[in-house]
């Protein structure tokens, strides 16, 4: 993957060709503007010296970019981070696989990146949840430019985007949840848990889905945190229907 963020082949032949031949013109250099700087980039890839390349370009290019090697891993921090980069080709994990659980839970925007380059493959990926598709090897000009278009498309909506579910309205912006107009006050976990279940409204969230979302922790068992948060809302809302209990599983939003 060390290519993906390489000159395209031949690049250099030709600067250098041009340099010892000044009858030759110089290629234009691309210059991809930075428009969301201060995003915070996941680089989901297993090969240890293609990530950190990727990810030092990043960084000199005003992004807080990390990497981990596994899907495992890519599925405990996702959330964390304002887009990824999800290598498809993992080995732990089938990539298309962590594609579907990121976006089950998350609108983190993700483009999807592998050596498939088959218009099956590229649909694949699209249906899985990324919203957009390279394949390698890819300029890093290229790359920066699709950033900045999927970002251009997702940013708008995540910004605003209000949810509505009957008289309950939930605004991620201003962090402000009403009901029947009125205010509720919410802790901040307590939004946190409310939202994620009002973005997937009639779907089970499980309960590693809401530890790894809300506490940043899908693996350890913190006692009935989840449980305790879930009672003080359903008390805020003033009906325990409001949040539905699936046993064994774990909650979803109801329909008082």
């Amino acid at each position: 993957m060390n290519r993906q963020v390489a000159d395209a082949p031949g690049a250099r032949t030709r600067r250098d060709h041009a340099a010892h031949h000044p009858g030759h013109p110089t290629p234009p250099r691309l210059h991809a503007p930075v428009e969301h700087a201060a995003l915070r980039v996941l680089v989901v890839e297993e090969e240890e010296r293609a990530a950190r390349t990727l990810v030092q370009n990043l960084a000199r290019r005003g992004y807080r970019a990390e990497s981990v090697a596994t899907g495992t891993q890519a599925l405990q921090v996702h959330h964390q981070v304002d887009l990824i980069l999800l290598d498809l080709d993992l080995t732990d994990l089938d990539g298309l696989e962590v594609c579907r659980g990121i976006r089950a839970v998350s609108d983190t925007p993700i483009i999807a990146v592998t050596e498939r380059g088959s218009e099956l493959d590229r649909v694949l990926g699209l249906q899985a949840g990324a919203d957009d598709y390279m394949v390698k090897p890819y300029g890093f000009h290229e790359l920066l430019a699709r950033i900045g278009a999927v970002m251009r498309r997702v940013r708008p909506s995540r910004t605003s985007r209000v949810i509505e579910h009957g008289p309950l309205r939930i605004d991620p912006v201003a962090r402000k949840v009403t009901l029947h107009d009125r205010p509720v006050d919410l802790t901040r976990k307590e939004f946190d848990l409310l939202r994620i279940l009002a973005l997937q409204p009639g779907a089970v969230v499980s309960r590693r889905q809401l530890m790894s979302q809300v506490w940043d922790d899908a693996w350890s068992h913190k006692g009935r945190t989840i449980d305790t948060h879930v009672s003080s809302l359903r008390g805020k809302l003033g009906s325990s229907d409001w949040i539905v209990t699936v046993r064994g599983v774990g909650f979803r939003l109801g329909n008082p």
